[in-house]
């Protein structure tokens, strides 16, 4: 811990004056009584509140020390950490076209994959990590990156009503989502780079195709693992009508030669996930992965620590205050 303010502490030696007038002088000023002969209560036993008799001025003086450590600002340390940790670069690549709400998987796919795809992340907190989604154009949600806290928060923010809204186009560009994912890693120095690609329809959208972006991919060096998402024949998908919603069944059409294909180019692999269960073994099973290493440097932000100190003068003021007006109350 640092203090911005370290002159502060320089009140504390006003201490001094205090204890030795306390003791001293005034004591003096303390109404007594003459007694002709002490010699009988040098024996006496004394009571708990005659040895407590102090404890309002020793209270007095911790507030005091508490105070002048808030005035000098207690900061948490600001520096960078440069250190070496095992780790691969990975993009998510993952759909969020209006399709992945079908309820197939519970809640739905999109939150069935976030979910899993969640727990992948935490459980691998030395890792370079990114996100890309895709509908019928794809972007990057979050370059890679090893403050997971920041890539969770937008991935939990990622939703299919884009697509909807029209603030990007609907439908499933395979190729582009991949294609924005290698784009993330074509610099990367890492010896293991790695696409999850995560759809549950087949590539009809985009300017580039499936496995046009897989050689791109195998030329850099990326292995693509791909998952086709969704229950086989029908699922079954809320629509929204006349203010309400209606459930219908619509058939799942996932591309699972050109997603095969895809990973056998690249030395991935193909996992077709059905269920929730089977979702969460697949991104165990890619968890597997090897490492590499690689460096790490991180930022700690500074911040004001004096609120505690603060709360512990308030804190033994009052109870000065309550001694001194109750049981250590002198009369008169």
């Amino acid at each position: 811990m640092e203090f911005a303010n370290k002159e502060y502490f320089l009140l504390l030696l006003l201490l001094i004056p205090y204890v030795l007038w306390f003791f001293l002088y005034r004591k003096r000023s303390e109404p007594t009584m003459r007694m002709s002969d002490t010699r009988a209560y040098l024996t006496a036993p004394k009571s708990w509140r005659v040895r407590i008799i102090n404890l309002p001025m020793l209270l007095r003086c911790m507030a005091f020390v508490m105070l002048v450590i808030a005035m000098a600002r207690p900061q948490t340390r600001n520096s960078w950490d440069n250190r070496t940790v095992e780790g691969i670069d990975i993009m998510l690549a993952m759909d969020v076209s209006t399709s992945m709400l079908a309820e197939d998987l519970k809640p739905n796919r999109i939150e069935a994959a976030k979910d899993v795809a969640a727990e992948f992340i935490a459980g691998r907190p030395n890792d370079n990590i990114g996100l890309t989604i895709f509908a019928g154009e794809a972007f990057t949600q979050c370059p890679m990156t090893t403050d997971h806290a920041s890539l969770l928060n937008l991935l939990n923010n990622v939703r299919t009503d884009i697509a909807a809204r029209g603030l990007i186009q609907d439908g499933t560009a395979v190729g582009m989502g991949l294609a924005n994912a290698v784009s993330r890693l074509k610099d990367s120095k890492a010896k293991s780079k790695v696409v999850i690609l995560l759809t549950d329809g087949s590539n009809n959208m985009g300017d580039l195709s499936p496995m046009t972006a897989a050689q791109i991919a195998k030329s850099l060096g990326i292995r693509v693992y791909t998952i086709g998402v969704g229950t086989n024949n029908v699922a079954r998908y809320p629509m929204t009508v006349a203010g309400g919603v209606q459930y219908v069944n619509i058939p799942v059409e996932i591309d699972t030669k050109t997603l095969s294909d895809i990973a056998a180019l690249t030395q991935g692999n193909f996992y077709r996930a059905t269920n929730n269960k089977e979702l969460k073994q697949i991104y165990q099973d890619i968890d597997k992965l090897e490492k590499t290493k690689m460096n790490v440097t991180r930022f700690s932000k500074r911040y004001d620590a004096y609120q505690p100190f603060c709360i512990a003068a308030l804190l033994l003021l009052l109870l000065e205050i309550l001694l001194r007006n109750t049981v250590l109350r002198r009369l008169p």
